[in-house]
């Protein structure tokens, strides 16, 4: 829900991958594509490169990022432009990690069995399922509750527990979303099948033998584009709503701030500055 709760969950991320990586993206990795004997110590070694090119390259930046994030959530008022603006920094991060990674994903990509794809695509199913369980319920006023509980998990994480005036604004907040579970599914699940048929396309043309040096070109092709697609789709009947989405979020987070008292600030900003410290220790420890 923009920029604080975007570096919120960024720093968690990286709390979790550095203390207990690479056995988490291993085995994140692993639910999706059931590897093989063969394909299992591949992985784990480029895991491993991945993780340190991370430390070595991105987490003072990293540190830095999280150092301004607790500089801005002292501010009493903060515009949603404020908020997009460094939003955007931390896609483009995401983005600068995930090119990084495109020839160990196509690499990888490029030893996938039919069956793997098919485990692949009951995962995406049970995610689905999942999704629709918790915020998909048959009434209204029950997906409002999920989506409200979900946003106030967030808030809470930076700004410690919200009072009732704090609660009763973000339910006015989320209930004026332009957000619909339903949109959101329907693009998740047709990037799913971008997905699969990249993938498909790559077991086909290497069945054909086309040579090593065209599949790779082409493998990793493939995930830029479906990164690009999930950035910004490709249909465009739903491209409004993406932008529309994008656009409240970056007015929710500036709203739930402005609510917030001086003393939610200041524990923001201590908490923060503990994230910016664990990064900062763990990239002295590298």
């Amino acid at each position: 829900m923009g920029l604080v709760l975007l570096l919120a969950g960024c720093s968690v991320a990286l709390k979790i991958t550095y203390n207990q990586a690479p056995t988490l993206l291993y085995w994140w990795m692993d639910g999706y594509i059931d590897f093989n004997d063969q394909q299992s110590p591949r992985a784990r070694q480029l895991i491993e490169q991945w993780l340190r090119w991370n430390r070595a390259q991105a987490l003072p930046d990293y540190a830095e990022l999280l150092r301004r994030g607790g500089t801005q959530v002292l501010d009493p008022v903060l515009t949603p432009q404020a908020m997009c603006g460094m939003a955007q920094e931390v896609k483009a991060r995401m983005q600068t990690a995930y090119e990084q990674a495109v020839p160990s994903f196509a690499e990888l990509a490029l030893t996938l069995t039919p069956e793997q794809l098919k485990h692949m695509e009951k995962r995406f199913k049970k995610n689905n399922d999942k999704f629709r369980d918790e915020f998909m319920p048959r009434h209204r006023e029950d997906r409002l509750k999920a989506l409200v509980k979900k946003a106030e998990e967030r808030v809470e994480l930076v700004y410690g527990s919200v009072d009732d005036a704090q609660h009763e604004r973000i339910v006015q907040l989320i209930a004026a979303s332009p957000y619909d579970p339903e949109l959101w599914l329907a693009e998740r699940q047709a990037i799913q099948q971008e997905v699969l048929q990249e993938l498909r396309a790559l077991q086909a043309a290497r069945a054909n033998g086309v040579d090593a040096s065209h599949l790779t070109a082409q493998a990793q092709t493939a995930l830029r584009t479906v990164a690009r697609h999930v950035e910004v789709s490709p249909r465009e009947a739903y491209r409004p709503q993406q932008q529309k989405v994008w656009d409240y979020n970056c007015g929710f987070a500036a709203q739930v701030h402005n609510a917030m008292s001086p003393k939610q600030r200041q524990y923001a900003n201590a908490k923060f500055k503990r994230w910016e410290d664990d990064v900062r220790a763990l990239n002295a420890g590298r």
